[in-house]
C-alpha cells in the first residue's frame, strides 16, 4: 500500500507573485548596473567604481533573494522589498529631468507596493486573517 502524496502547497496569490516578479526584475537590473559599472572602472576611480559595483550587486542579490522568499511565503522578505520601493520613489524624484526613468521607477514601485500591501498578500504571509467571502 502506497502512502498518499502530500497535498501541494497553495499557490501564492497573484498580487504577491506580481510584487515578487517585479522585485526580481529590479534585482536583475541592479546586477546589470553592477556589471556595467565594473566594465567602466578606470584607474582614476578604482575605489569608487568597485564599491559602487559591489553595492549594486549586493542590493540586486538581496532583492532577488527577497523575491524568491516571497514566493515561498516568507514574511521576512516583504520588509526589504517595501524599503527598496520607497528608495526607488525617492530616486525617481532625483531623476526629474529624465522622464522615462521617472515614469519607469514610479510605475514599477507603485505596482510592487500595491502587491506587497494587498490584503491577499498580507493573509498569505500570515500578517492578517484570510479575506472573507
Amino acid at each position: 500500500m502506497h502512502p498518499e502524496p502530500a497535498p501541494a502547497p497553495p499557490r501564492p496569490p497573484a498580487p504577491l507573485l506580481v510584487a515578487a516578479s517585479l522585485g526580481a526584475v529590479e534585482g536583475m537590473v541592479l546586477l546589470l548596473l553592477a556589471a556595467a559599472e565594473l566594465s567602466s572602472i578606470s584607474s582614476e576611480r578604482l575605489a569608487m567604481g568597485t564599491t559602487t559595483a559591489a553595492f549594486f550587486a549586493l542590493f540586486g542579490l538581496l532583492l532577488i533573494a527577497c523575491s524568491w522568499g516571497l514566493t515561498r511565503r516568507a514574511a521576512w522578505a516583504r520588509g526589504p522589498l517595501l524599503l527598496a520601493q520607497l528608495i526607488a520613489l525617492g530616486l525617481a524624484w532625483s531623476f526629474r529631468g529624465t522622464w522615462a526613468v521617472v515614469i519607469a521607477l514610479v510605475v514599477v514601485s507603485a505596482i510592487t507596493l500595491a502587491g506587497l500591501l494587498h490584503r491577499e498578500t498580507m493573509a498569505a504571509l500570515g500578517d492578517e486573517p484570510a479575506p472573507r467571502g
